[in-house]
């Protein structure tokens, strides 16, 4: 059992508290929470009636994400639309789910203005914004934003710094290296719900683990072998400050099949498929060994979306409710 905690912040924090919860495991879905198996371009037509089924069945967040460009060599655009956009959409149309980005790429984005953004997010969703950073895994896309795809992980780093101070001090002072630098005689409005805002680091981010348990809220990767669990989660128990929980998760593609008893097979350790009850038990072993939440991509699905989402909130989100 879990003996490390939370700040308090984070457990009065509504999106992160029903997210991210001690000794369970909860689960999320990835925009835009509907099957697109055969193209880069969703059908985005049910994609809002996806999102209030996820929050009327009881899953811990919808997870938005990044994808600023099309790159045919990627074949994925996302949810097409607009990170922020999306944002204030979702916080309107539901009422208790939370609402993160997995993740901003950080190092194309202005970090003065991801934090604006990320406060005002939390701000209008009551609090239940988690903001989820990544470095980018598209070489294509730097030079179009004139930055260097290999002083990323510097910027990555630099940039959740500015937004940490921001969000956090009243006209603060402080100087950054690839960034601008604050002199007091400027401040950032408004501030986070609960006086800091939840931040966690979504994919590797070409960081130390030490990092990840000692400056972000939470990790949530990608592509995790299943025999590699036990060893990031006592590695964050290791490296970190010994008194402060960093709940540890991963995103995965998701094929759940019609037929409920059909067993689970894992590809590439990135794409699961089998029915309900077999994905029940996986992710209970899991939850087991102390992941803390899994965000399903459900592109691979060939079932209809009403039918794929009400087939995953009445069997098996009822084994990991969220709080």
């Amino acid at each position: 059992m879990n003996t490390l905690v939370l700040p308090d912040y984070l457990q009065h924090h509504a999106g992160f508290s029903r997210t991210f919860v001690p000794n369970r495991l909860t689960l999320g879905v990835i925009a835009p929470f509907l099957p697109y198996p055969d193209s880069p371009f969703p059908d985005l037509e049910s994609m809002g009636q996806m999102a209030k089924m996820a929050d009327d069945g009881g899953v811990a967040a919808l997870w938005v994400r990044d994808v600023p460009l099309y790159d045919p060599a990627f074949g994925d655009v996302g949810q097409a639309y607009d990170t922020s956009v999306m944002l204030g959409y979702l916080s309107a149309m539901t009422k208790r789910i939370a609402i993160g980005t997995a993740g901003y790429v950080s190092p194309l984005r202005n970090p003065i203005l991801t934090a604006k953004e990320a406060t005002s997010a939390d701000q209008l969703s009551g609090g239940r914004f988690i903001l989820g950073l990544a470095s980018g895994d598209r070489p294509v896309e730097y030079p179009v934003f004139q930055q260097d795809f290999d002083q990323r992980a510097e910027r990555f780093r630099e940039n959740w710094q500015i937004i940490r101070t921001l969000s956090e001090q009243k006209f603060p002072v402080q100087h950054n290296r690839l960034g601008g630098s604050f002199t007091g005689n400027l401040d950032l409005v408004p501030k986070p719900v609960h006086g800091r805002l939840p931040m966690i680091a979504i994919g590797r981010a070409r960081q130390e683990i030490s990092w990840f348990a000692n400056q972000a809220d939470a990790w949530i990767w990608h592509g995790v072998a299943p025999e590699q669990l036990r060893s990031i989660l006592k590695q964050l128990r290791e490296l970190g400050d010994g008194k402060t929980w960093k709940p540890f998760g991963y995103g995965i593609f998701v094929e759940l099949s019609e037929n409920a008893h059909e067993p689970v097979r894992l590809f590439n350790h990135a794409y699961l498929r089998g029915g309900s009850k077999g994905l029940v038990e996986f992710w209970q072993e899991q939850e087991a060994q102390g992941v803390a939440h899994v965000s399903v991509n459900f592109k691979p699905s060939r079932r209809p979306a009403v039918e794929l989402m009400q087939d995953f909130v009445e069997n098996i989100m009822p084994h990991f409710q969220a709080a």
